[in-house]
Protein backbone atom coordinates (compact mmCIF):
# COMPACT_ATOMS: atom_id res chain seq x y z
CA UNK A 1 0.00 0.00 0.00
CA UNK A 2 1.51 3.46 -0.82
CA UNK A 3 1.98 6.06 1.95
CA UNK A 4 1.60 9.62 0.93
CA UNK A 5 3.37 12.45 3.12
CA UNK A 6 0.35 14.36 3.87
CA UNK A 7 -3.39 14.17 3.69
CA UNK A 8 -3.32 16.97 0.52
CA UNK A 9 -1.54 14.81 -1.39
CA UNK A 10 -3.01 10.99 -0.57
CA UNK A 11 -6.69 13.34 -1.48
CA UNK A 12 -5.39 14.21 -5.11
CA UNK A 13 -4.33 11.30 -5.91
CA UNK A 14 -7.77 9.97 -4.86
CA UNK A 15 -9.58 12.32 -7.07
CA UNK A 16 -12.08 11.22 -9.32
CA UNK A 17 -10.04 10.31 -12.64
CA UNK A 18 -12.36 12.03 -15.14
CA UNK A 19 -9.75 12.75 -18.31
CA UNK A 20 -12.14 11.02 -20.77
CA UNK A 21 -14.97 13.73 -19.89
CA UNK A 22 -13.08 16.42 -20.52
CA UNK A 23 -11.66 15.08 -23.46
CA UNK A 24 -14.86 14.16 -24.91
CA UNK A 25 -15.87 17.91 -23.77
CA UNK A 26 -13.06 19.56 -25.78
CA UNK A 27 -13.74 16.96 -28.99
CA UNK A 28 -17.57 18.10 -29.19
CA UNK A 29 -16.26 21.85 -28.92
CA UNK A 30 -13.50 21.34 -31.29
CA UNK A 31 -16.32 19.98 -34.01
CA UNK A 32 -19.26 22.55 -32.98
CA UNK A 33 -16.21 25.31 -33.89
CA UNK A 34 -14.94 23.30 -36.81
CA UNK A 35 -18.98 23.07 -38.63
CA UNK A 36 -19.31 26.83 -37.36
CA UNK A 37 -16.24 27.76 -39.28
CA UNK A 38 -17.23 26.23 -41.96
CA UNK A 39 -20.13 28.13 -42.68
CA UNK A 40 -18.53 31.58 -42.74
CA UNK A 41 -17.46 32.66 -46.00
CA UNK A 42 -15.03 35.84 -45.91
CA UNK A 43 -14.95 37.47 -49.72
CA UNK A 44 -12.64 40.04 -48.35
CA UNK A 45 -13.71 43.65 -47.79
CA UNK A 46 -16.54 45.37 -49.82
CA UNK A 47 -15.13 48.14 -52.98
CA UNK A 48 -15.89 51.26 -50.63
CA UNK A 49 -15.68 49.35 -47.27
CA UNK A 50 -12.44 51.15 -46.27
CA UNK A 51 -13.90 54.88 -47.31
CA UNK A 52 -17.20 54.04 -44.90
CA UNK A 53 -14.89 52.77 -41.95
CA UNK A 54 -12.76 56.37 -42.46
CA UNK A 55 -15.85 58.15 -42.97
CA UNK A 56 -17.43 57.08 -39.85
CA UNK A 57 -14.15 57.75 -37.81
CA UNK A 58 -13.41 61.07 -39.18
CA UNK A 59 -17.30 61.87 -38.24
CA UNK A 60 -16.92 60.87 -34.75
CA UNK A 61 -13.80 64.13 -34.55
CA UNK A 62 -16.05 66.40 -36.55
CA UNK A 63 -19.76 66.12 -35.85
CA UNK A 64 -22.09 68.31 -37.62
CA UNK A 65 -22.27 71.37 -34.54
CA UNK A 66 -25.38 72.75 -36.67
CA UNK A 67 -27.45 69.23 -36.36
CA UNK A 68 -26.09 68.39 -32.59
CA UNK A 69 -27.57 72.01 -31.32
CA UNK A 70 -30.55 71.90 -33.14
CA UNK A 71 -33.62 72.13 -30.49
CA UNK A 72 -36.37 71.66 -33.39
CA UNK A 73 -37.80 68.39 -34.13
CA UNK A 74 -34.83 67.67 -36.97
CA UNK A 75 -31.99 68.27 -34.55
CA UNK A 76 -30.63 65.39 -32.38
CA UNK A 77 -31.35 66.68 -29.23
CA UNK A 78 -35.14 66.11 -29.79
CA UNK A 79 -34.46 62.94 -31.22
CA UNK A 80 -32.30 61.89 -28.65
CA UNK A 81 -35.35 62.37 -26.38
CA UNK A 82 -37.59 60.91 -28.54
CA UNK A 83 -35.59 57.52 -28.35
CA UNK A 84 -35.19 58.12 -24.50
CA UNK A 85 -38.96 58.03 -24.59
CA UNK A 86 -39.61 55.76 -26.21
CA UNK A 87 -37.67 53.29 -24.10
CA UNK A 88 -38.78 54.73 -20.41
CA UNK A 89 -42.08 54.08 -21.59
CA UNK A 90 -41.43 50.51 -23.29
CA UNK A 91 -39.62 49.81 -20.46
CA UNK A 92 -42.09 51.01 -17.38
CA UNK A 93 -45.21 49.07 -19.78
CA UNK A 94 -43.20 46.15 -19.77
CA UNK A 95 -42.13 45.66 -15.96
CA UNK A 96 -45.74 46.42 -14.74
CA UNK A 97 -47.55 43.33 -17.38
CA UNK A 98 -44.43 41.12 -16.22
CA UNK A 99 -45.48 41.55 -12.38
CA UNK A 100 -48.64 39.50 -13.17
CA UNK A 101 -47.25 36.94 -15.37
CA UNK A 102 -43.96 36.61 -13.22
CA UNK A 103 -46.84 35.81 -9.83
CA UNK A 104 -48.44 33.71 -12.25
CA UNK A 105 -45.57 31.85 -13.25
CA UNK A 106 -43.86 30.78 -9.75
CA UNK A 107 -44.32 27.49 -8.57
CA UNK A 108 -44.15 28.86 -5.05
CA UNK A 109 -47.59 30.69 -5.76
CA UNK A 110 -49.78 28.92 -7.90
CA UNK A 111 -50.00 25.41 -9.11
CA UNK A 112 -47.26 23.56 -11.57
CA UNK A 113 -49.48 23.48 -14.68
CA UNK A 114 -50.95 27.34 -14.27
CA UNK A 115 -47.31 28.43 -13.97
CA UNK A 116 -46.01 25.96 -16.72
CA UNK A 117 -48.64 27.90 -19.05
CA UNK A 118 -47.09 31.38 -18.37
CA UNK A 119 -43.59 30.37 -18.44
CA UNK A 120 -44.26 28.90 -21.71
CA UNK A 121 -46.69 32.33 -23.06
CA UNK A 122 -42.78 34.58 -21.28
CA UNK A 123 -40.90 32.23 -23.51
CA UNK A 124 -42.89 33.06 -26.47
CA UNK A 125 -42.59 36.52 -26.13
CA UNK A 126 -38.13 36.48 -25.81
CA UNK A 127 -38.38 33.65 -28.66
CA UNK A 128 -39.31 36.64 -31.10
CA UNK A 129 -36.77 39.46 -31.80
CA UNK A 130 -37.63 42.90 -31.76
CA UNK A 131 -37.51 43.96 -35.49
CA UNK A 132 -39.81 40.93 -35.93
CA UNK A 133 -42.36 42.56 -33.32
CA UNK A 134 -41.79 45.97 -34.74
CA UNK A 135 -42.37 44.89 -38.32
CA UNK A 136 -45.80 43.18 -36.98
CA UNK A 137 -46.90 46.26 -34.82
CA UNK A 138 -46.18 48.45 -37.43
CA UNK A 139 -48.79 47.13 -39.81
CA UNK A 140 -51.03 47.68 -36.95
CA UNK A 141 -50.37 51.48 -35.87
CA UNK A 142 -48.47 53.18 -38.37
CA UNK A 143 -45.15 54.38 -38.28
CA UNK A 144 -43.80 56.43 -35.61
CA UNK A 145 -42.95 56.41 -31.87
CA UNK A 146 -45.81 54.66 -30.67
CA UNK A 147 -44.88 51.48 -32.39
CA UNK A 148 -41.50 51.40 -30.76
CA UNK A 149 -43.34 51.62 -27.13
CA UNK A 150 -45.45 48.91 -27.91
CA UNK A 151 -42.47 46.60 -29.65
CA UNK A 152 -40.62 47.60 -26.40
CA UNK A 153 -43.16 46.53 -24.01
CA UNK A 154 -43.78 43.29 -25.33
CA UNK A 155 -39.99 42.09 -25.87
CA UNK A 156 -39.40 43.75 -22.13
CA UNK A 157 -41.76 41.64 -21.12
CA UNK A 158 -39.68 38.36 -21.24
CA UNK A 159 -36.84 39.61 -19.70
CA UNK A 160 -38.28 40.95 -17.15
CA UNK A 161 -40.54 37.82 -16.52
CA UNK A 162 -37.78 35.62 -16.25
CA UNK A 163 -35.68 38.05 -13.79
CA UNK A 164 -39.09 38.65 -11.46
CA UNK A 165 -39.85 34.80 -11.38
CA UNK A 166 -36.15 34.35 -9.84
CA UNK A 167 -36.76 36.97 -7.37
CA UNK A 168 -40.30 35.37 -6.44
CA UNK A 169 -38.96 31.77 -5.87
CA UNK A 170 -36.52 32.85 -3.81
CA UNK A 171 -38.27 34.74 -1.35
CA UNK A 172 -38.56 34.09 2.76
CA UNK A 173 -41.81 32.17 3.17
CA UNK A 174 -40.95 31.99 7.12
CA UNK A 175 -41.82 35.67 7.13
CA UNK A 176 -45.05 35.18 5.50
CA UNK A 177 -45.86 32.03 7.95
CA UNK A 178 -45.11 34.77 10.84
CA UNK A 179 -47.50 37.39 9.24
CA UNK A 180 -50.02 34.47 8.80
CA UNK A 181 -50.04 33.48 12.58
CA UNK A 182 -50.47 36.97 13.17
CA UNK A 183 -53.73 37.53 12.01
CA UNK A 184 -52.77 39.63 8.87
CA UNK A 185 -55.11 40.04 5.80
CA UNK A 186 -53.22 38.70 2.24
CA UNK A 187 -52.74 42.26 1.38
CA UNK A 188 -50.41 42.94 4.03
CA UNK A 189 -48.85 40.19 3.27
CA UNK A 190 -48.31 41.12 0.14
CA UNK A 191 -47.25 44.58 1.81
CA UNK A 192 -45.46 43.85 4.15
CA UNK A 193 -44.03 40.24 3.52
CA UNK A 194 -43.43 40.20 -0.26
CA UNK A 195 -43.00 43.73 -1.75
CA UNK A 196 -40.30 44.45 0.83
CA UNK A 197 -38.21 41.53 -0.04
CA UNK A 198 -38.86 42.35 -4.08
CA UNK A 199 -38.64 45.81 -4.06
CA UNK A 200 -34.77 46.48 -4.59
CA UNK A 201 -34.95 43.31 -7.56
CA UNK A 202 -37.59 44.38 -9.64
CA UNK A 203 -35.88 48.24 -9.76
CA UNK A 204 -32.50 46.94 -10.34
CA UNK A 205 -34.02 44.94 -13.23
CA UNK A 206 -35.71 47.81 -14.39
CA UNK A 207 -32.72 49.52 -14.94
CA UNK A 208 -31.38 46.83 -16.19
CA UNK A 209 -33.67 46.48 -18.97
CA UNK A 210 -33.98 50.04 -19.65
CA UNK A 211 -30.06 50.02 -20.96
CA UNK A 212 -31.14 47.28 -23.14
CA UNK A 213 -34.22 49.30 -24.61
CA UNK A 214 -32.19 52.53 -25.03
CA UNK A 215 -30.19 51.00 -27.72
CA UNK A 216 -32.79 49.24 -29.03
CA UNK A 217 -34.91 51.98 -29.48
CA UNK A 218 -32.26 53.26 -31.42
CA UNK A 219 -32.19 49.98 -33.94
CA UNK A 220 -36.55 49.85 -34.38
CA UNK A 221 -35.82 53.48 -35.59
CA UNK A 222 -34.63 51.59 -38.98
CA UNK A 223 -37.86 50.07 -39.24
CA UNK A 224 -40.09 53.50 -38.71
CA UNK A 225 -40.61 52.31 -35.21
CA UNK A 226 -39.30 55.87 -34.12
CA UNK A 227 -36.07 57.16 -32.38
CA UNK A 228 -32.78 58.58 -33.87
CA UNK A 229 -32.69 54.56 -36.00
CA UNK A 230 -33.87 56.70 -39.31
CA UNK A 231 -32.01 58.99 -39.60
CA UNK A 232 -28.63 57.66 -38.57
CA UNK A 233 -29.03 55.49 -41.30
CA UNK A 234 -29.99 57.63 -43.84
CA UNK A 235 -26.98 59.71 -43.29
CA UNK A 236 -24.17 56.83 -43.69
CA UNK A 237 -26.12 55.91 -46.92
CA UNK A 238 -25.60 59.41 -48.33
CA UNK A 239 -22.35 59.61 -46.64
CA UNK A 240 -22.96 62.79 -44.84
CA UNK A 241 -20.57 61.66 -42.46
CA UNK A 242 -20.77 65.11 -40.51
CA UNK A 243 -24.41 64.08 -39.95
CA UNK A 244 -23.36 60.74 -38.77
CA UNK A 245 -20.81 62.11 -36.66
CA UNK A 246 -23.64 64.04 -34.60
CA UNK A 247 -25.88 61.50 -34.35
CA UNK A 248 -22.83 58.95 -33.09
CA UNK A 249 -21.77 61.98 -30.57
CA UNK A 250 -25.04 62.55 -29.29
CA UNK A 251 -25.79 58.92 -28.59
CA UNK A 252 -22.41 58.68 -27.04
CA UNK A 253 -23.11 61.37 -24.55
CA UNK A 254 -26.57 60.21 -23.95
CA UNK A 255 -25.17 56.83 -22.62
CA UNK A 256 -22.58 57.72 -21.13
CA UNK A 257 -24.80 59.78 -18.73
CA UNK A 258 -27.48 57.07 -18.51
CA UNK A 259 -24.74 54.38 -17.49
CA UNK A 260 -23.25 57.35 -14.70
CA UNK A 261 -27.21 57.53 -13.32
CA UNK A 262 -27.85 53.63 -13.32
CA UNK A 263 -24.65 52.59 -11.56
CA UNK A 264 -25.46 55.63 -8.84
CA UNK A 265 -29.01 53.47 -8.36
CA UNK A 266 -27.26 49.97 -8.48
CA UNK A 267 -24.95 51.11 -5.85
CA UNK A 268 -28.27 52.70 -3.53
CA UNK A 269 -30.30 49.71 -3.65
CA UNK A 270 -27.23 47.48 -3.38
CA UNK A 271 -26.82 49.14 0.32
CA UNK A 272 -29.98 49.28 1.27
Amino acid sequence: MQMYANPIEEMYERRPKRWWMYTLVMLIVTVLLSWSASAVNFKGLAAKGSEVAYGILYSIVRPDPKLLFNLTKDGIIYMLLETVAIAVLGTLLGGLLAVPFSFLASENIVPKWVAFLFRALILLSRTIPSLVWALVWIRVTGPGAFCGVLTQSITSVGMISKMYINAIEDLDTRILESLDAAGCTTFQKIRYGILPQLYANFISTLIYRFDINIKDATTLGIVGAGGIGAALVQSINSRRWTMVGAFLFGMIVLMLVIELFSTKVRKKLARG
